[in-house]
């Protein structure tokens, strides 16, 4: 089994990124973004003066996919990203050695898209699209 990261509170208690023959579960499409703040300030008969006033929170989404057949309870997963983006809780991000982030992320928004049920009508393949907010201490 190889462990590659984990989105959640702790390792033991969040959605585990890993490989192995048993089991799949890795995030997929992974776009990390940031923006800065501008303020335009009028002056009569000149050109505007443009000012930086700071930068916004940086911005990750990702793609997981939960597949049963790869030893993964896909509704038990979305309910734990369901549970994370109703408490506000914030969250680490680890892949690989590389924490990302200055602090911890939020989940500003979740889609899951159930994909196939089994015969007794449970998740088969549900995708999960992820979308993280940066979420910084006081200190940053």
């Amino acid at each position: 089994m190889a462990v590659i990261g984990y989105l959640g509170t702790s390792a033991e208690e969040g959605i585990i990124f890993e490989t192995s023959s048993e089991k799949f579960e890795t995030p997929d499409n992974v776009v990390w973004s940031g923006s800065s703040r501008y303020a335009v300030h009028q002056r009569h008969n000149t050109h505007a003066l443009t000012e930086f006033t700071g930068m916004d929170p940086d911005k990750i989404s990702f793609d997981i996919t939960f597949f049963a057949e790869v030893g993964v309870d896909p509704l038990k997963e979305a309910v734990k990203l369901w549970k994370y983006l109703r408490d506000g809780t914030a969250l680490q991000l680890l892949i690989g050695e590389k924490a990302y982030g200055k602090y911890r992320w939020i989940i500003k928004d979740l889609k899951i898209k159930v994909q196939y049920f089994d015969v007794h009508g449970n998740q088969y393949c549900t995708k999960v699209a992820v979308n993280l907010l940066e979420y910084l201490s006081k200190d940053f």
